[in-house]
């Protein structure tokens, strides 16, 4: 298979795992718009661990073999540091919606530009940094600090963002010792352990229907990172990366349709300028990669 079919295969991958991504965070708002956020993400917990269980246990070496790691505990920080993403990040679609709750996280591309430097190392160029700085140009014009009461709410989705961020900079971190396969195990089974006993204090009866909606929101959980899985085994990840951001269209498109949300005008003008600022700079971190490429076969 040539690359150029390669990278057709990830880009129509990642935008199912997009779509099926928005689906799941509107599930996650129905369900903790009724109960209590912890229950919801401890089920959610409880299937994902089954499912990576379920590959470790086919993989070379059987399930011993899977989990090992050379950094344990490095696994399990960065694994809390989703945990707590992914707790704040519903809390925030209950509380803002799905609209501008997506509209401030799709800032994580720029902080994961803009944190490369002190936790990986990385060098960043002054363009980067202009781009950095131009996308909070644009959460600023989402947020409105300067017009009437600013909500202290608002600042939530870009909490959540500088976590994932931090998440995505750990899990590259790890990967200079594990396997993709190794944190991906290691973050469903911490995440199973943690919110446990919090799901089981927090427990609430739920009524049928919502059991298969639960039912749902597991299912787009688990498809949803096996397909992110197999988008980047088969093409490159700065080719499809910039594709992620339909997650911002199609939730935002669910949170209109489904939930009533409002697009307020500010909301689009500093959601066009975050991802167009984090297109350029996947677009600079590729082109920078095969500079570096063709530095070394030259």
């Amino acid at each position: 298979m040539s690359v150029e079919q390669n990278i057709g295969k990830g880009i129509w991958l990642m935008v199912v795992t997009t779509f099926i991504f928005a689906m799941q965070d509107g599930i996650s708002r129905h369900l903790a718009g009724t109960y209590n956020v912890y229950m919801v993400i401890t089920i959610r917990y409880w299937f994902f661990a089954l499912f990576t269980l379920g590959l470790a246990a086919r993989a070379e070496g059987g399930l011993r073999g899977a989990l090992y790691s050379r950094q344990p505990l490095f696994q399990v920080f960065r694994s809390l540091v989703l945990v707590i993403e992914i707790v704040i990040m519903i809390q925030a679609f209950v509380i803002l919606g799905l609209v501008e709750s997506h509209a401030v996280f799709a800032s994580y591309p720029l902080l994961v530009a803009a944190l490369s430097g002190p936790v990986l190392g990385e060098k960043v160029g002054w363009r980067r940094w202009a781009a950095i700085g131009i996308g909070f140009v644009g959460i600023l014009i989402i947020l409105e600090p300067g017009f009437g009461v600013f909500k202290p709410e608002a600042v939530i989705p870009l909490i959540c963002a500088l976590l994932f961020a931090l998440y995505s900079l750990l899990t590259r971190f790890a990967a200079r010792k594990d396997t993709a396969a190794v944190s991906f195990y290691w973050t469903g089974l911490v995440g199973a352990v943690v919110m446990t006993p919090l799901g089981l204090w927090f427990w609430e009866p739920m009524i049928g229907t919502d059991w298969l909606w639960m039912g749902a929101l597991c299912l787009t959980a688990v498809s949803g990172h096996f397909l992110l899985i197999r988008a980047y085994e088969v093409a490159e990840a700065s080719a499809i990366q910039p594709f992620a951001y339909l997650q911002l269209v199609f939730a935002s498109a669910l949170g209109i349709l489904v939930f009533d949300d409002t697009l307020r005008p500010n909301v689009a003008i500093g959601a066009g300028v975050v991802v167009c600022a984090g297109l350029f700079t996947l677009w600079r971190t590729r082109a920078r990669a095969k500079a570096k490429l063709a530095a070394r076969n030259a």
